[in-house]
């Protein structure tokens, strides 16, 4: 699979990661046949969260994969933590326990990237600073990333962390593209002109973080796929009309879609569909058009000023 830089590390990782956070709605040999379609399919990037499953997601994986030292080598590890008993915290305490208990649980000595899951408003800078001092200093953790947070809440952590900010996972799809909207309506008095999230797009880019979209086929916040959905019916017919024209499935013109854009963006998959998961990467190898990536666009219903 095609492969980027993450980040401003050295670090080679596939433009589609495959996320975790549904491993635990499948059975042991199931799971086992799914992280190793994965492998064969050169997607070695696998994303987990310490909640995901409260906790269960990571177990399963490590047993899924068999981990041990040769099979470590071959994939890349990341997850996240900072979400508790419902509440944020990025204390130093917690982050330090959530890596320990997020190593035991996949079986490993390390992982290659943490991010902090959700903006806690409570937050110590110089606490995490420590954090990440010391998980670097002990090899537990590599690379560093952030979750669903803005230009600011990233400049005051980077304010205190030496650590490079590698990573900020975010969402997006092709129904849920205000960070691109945004962009098209500076200066316009319409809804689509509000600045929602402080040009995440454009700093991230800017800086050197890779983007890592959630949910890339998701409308709203977890209401449900826009693929098929009778909520969506130009774009399934624009995105199918595509698909035809490149001889792939929808998902993987969906996916595509977010890697046509030029910030170099890594999504993550949610789907435990096997078949889906091939569609998914297949994308890696599709490069649409200007006049495919804006048709599709509008299609969502996105105007154009």
């Amino acid at each position: 699979m095609r492969t980027l830089k993450i980040g401003t590390s050295n670090l080679e990782v596939p433009v589609v990661a495959v996320g975790c956070m549904r491993i635990n709605s499948l059975e042991k040999a199931e799971a086992e046949r799914f992280v190793q379609t994965s492998l064969e399919e050169g997607a070695n990037f696998f994303d987990h969260a310490d909640i995901y499953g409260s906790g269960a997601c990571e177990e399963i994986f490590a047993d899924a994969i068999h981990m041990n030292d040769d099979i470590r080598e071959k994939m890349i590890l990341q997850s996240k933590c900072g979400i508790r008993n419902g509440m944020f915290d990025f204390s130093k305490e917690h982050i330090l326990s959530s890596v320990d208990g997020i190593l035991k649980r996949l079986k490993t000595d390390y992982l290659d990237i943490l991010l902090l899951h959700r903006p806690d408003t409570l937050v110590e800078p110089e606490e995490v600073a420590e954090a990440f001092d010391k998980l670097e200093n002990s090899g537990k953790v590599r690379h560093f990333g952030v979750s669903n947070q803005n230009p600011l809440q990233i400049q005051l952590l980077q304010k205190y962390v030496k650590q490079p900010i590698v990573a900020n996972q975010l969402q997006l799809s092709i129904t849920n593209a205000t960070m691109i909207t945004q962009g098209f309506n500076v200066n316009m008095e319409n809804e689509a002109a509000v600045n929602r999230d402080g040009s995440i797009l454009d700093f991230c880019r800017l800086n050197d973080i890779t983007i890592q979209p959630w949910s890339p086929f998701q409308y709203g916040f977890f209401e449900g796929v826009f693929l098929g959905s009778d909520k969506f019916p130009e774009l399934n017919a624009k995105i199918d009309e595509v698909a035809a024209k490149y001889g792939v499935s929808n998902t993987t013109i969906a996916m595509a879609w977010i890697l046509r854009h030029p910030a170099r963006m890594q999504p993550v998959t949610g789907t435990m569909n096997i078949e889906r998961l091939k569609d998914c990467c297949r994308a890696a190898d599709i490069q649409l058009t200007r006049e495919d990536w804006y048709e599709i666009y509008r299609a969502a219903g996105n105007v154009l000023p």
